[in-house]
């Protein structure tokens, strides 16, 4: 389902501070898998997630999603690939405070200007999903930090998307809170779901439900 060819990603190509993130790394991934790309802080992990979700571009090499080749594609349509096909679940959540948690929830699908009965549908699905029904109508700001997780996962949910992309997703969180992360991914891995997990906890490193651990150090697969 997804397929990384001889890619490599520079910033800063023009200038003599450039830096190499991923340098020719080859990765493939089928449709359903549960994958952990680990590796330490700025090893590239998170690079690779970005790629994937088109949020940027390679400067070498070829990314294909799907039989479709993402790695060129022009802004619009890179939001539009996003919009359709990924699910973002971050690592401080991106929520927005003063918003309820229906809200937060419900802001992956303005943008397709869908009828209300069809949103409010999709927002129950999802809300009740992760239990946080009870609290639709609360500000995100005033929730626990585990609420606050649900929704984030629930935003990521709430369009039906094939890929579910995850960076350091229990880097804030306690050990209850990481625990508790593990088991709503294994319930998104039971609903086929592609999920892509970067981290550095090791919670993850010995679960019996994952396909495939990739190591990253310095941008390259080892």
């Amino acid at each position: 389902m997804i397929e990384l060819k001889n890619v490599t990603k520079t910033y800063n190509v023009s200038k003599k501070e450039k830096i190499t993130a991923v340098k020719n790394i080859n990765l493939s991934f089928n449709e359903g898998e549960l994958i952990i790309i680990k590796g330490s802080s700025g090893s590239g992990k998170s690079t690779i997630l970005s790629l994937i979700a088109a949020l940027s571009k390679p400067t070498t090499g070829e990314i294909i999603v799907d039989n479709k080749r993402i790695s060129k594609l022009p802004d619009n349509f890179a939001s539009l690939y996003r919009r359709k096909n990924i699910g973002f679940i971050f690592q401080k959540y991106n929520l927005i405070p003063n918003l309820s948690v229906k809200e937060n929830i419900s802001l992956p699908l303005i943008p397709d200007n869908i009828k209300e009965s069809l949103l409010n549908k999709k927002l129950q699905i999802a809300m009740s999903k992760f239990n946080i029904s009870h609290k639709k109508n609360i500000l995100v700001k005033n929730l626990s930090g585990g609420e606050q997780q649900r929704v984030a996962i629930a935003r990521a949910y709430i369009n039906d998307p094939k890929i579910i992309i995850a960076d350091e997703p229990t880097a804030n969180l306690d050990k209850d809170l990481s625990e508790n992360f593990i088991n709503i991914l294994k319930e998104l891995k039971e609903s086929k779901k592609t999920i892509i997990v970067a981290t550095h906890d090791p919670l993850f490193f010995d679960l019996d439900f994952i396909d495939k651990i990739i190591s990253v150090n310095n941008g390259s697969i080892v």
